[in-house]
């Protein structure tokens, strides 16, 4: 059922239940995927991004005390959603990142040592082949122990934009690592 009077871009403050909903979604998706393309997500994952943050508006339980202003509270939603997601790609990319760089040559016998130098220099190679931005992130957060939060203060970008430059840095390691050719 549609509504038959004019939507503006805060009608859906002043109407209660599904109705609220759905002209709320009409007139915020667009910017809520703005607002997450802009913090560097993809368009596929702005979208399940902005999918996530109305599922979670609409299972907001608002009979005790309303939501006064239900696109304040979406906004905020989304913005949360940024900062889980980017703690949790902090967490996988720790976790998934090649274990040979945690060897170490002293431990390993002799064929094992021609493997990890032979693995070492196609780590560097792969390290070369980097844009120098990417680099020198991936070096402050391997090198100099900084944390994705110190990186971005120190360059003037996201906490999102260092995660992608780390994962790009991970994935062409791996990339050099799978390559034994």
């Amino acid at each position: 059922m549609k509504p038959s009077f004019p939507v503006g871009e805060h009608d859906a403050d002043a109407i209660d239940g599904p109705i609220r909903l759905e002209l709320l979604y009409r007139n915020e998706r667009g910017a809520l995927l703005r607002f997450f393309t802009r913090h560097r997500a993809t368009p596929v994952e702005a979208d399940d991004l902005a999918q996530e943050a109305f599922l979670r508006f609409a299972s907001v339980d608002d009979s005790a005390a309303p939501i006064v202003r239900p696109v304040s509270y979406l906004r905020q939603i989304g913005r949360n959603l940024l900062r889980n997601e980017a703690k949790s790609s902090q967490r996988l990319s720790q976790a998934t990142e090649p274990a040979v760089l945690e060897l170490t040559a002293s431990d390993l016998d002799e064929v094992a040592r021609l493997e990890a130098r032979d693995s070492l220099r196609r780590i560097e190679a792969a390290m070369w082949t980097l844009k120098p931005k990417t680099r020198a992130i991936f070096f402050a957060y391997r090198i100099e122990g900084m944390s994705y939060v110190q990186i971005a203060d120190k360059l003037g970008m996201s906490v999102r934009g260092v995660e992608k430059q780390i994962s790009k840095a991970i994935y062409a390691i791996g990339q050099a690592l799978e390559d034994r050719s």
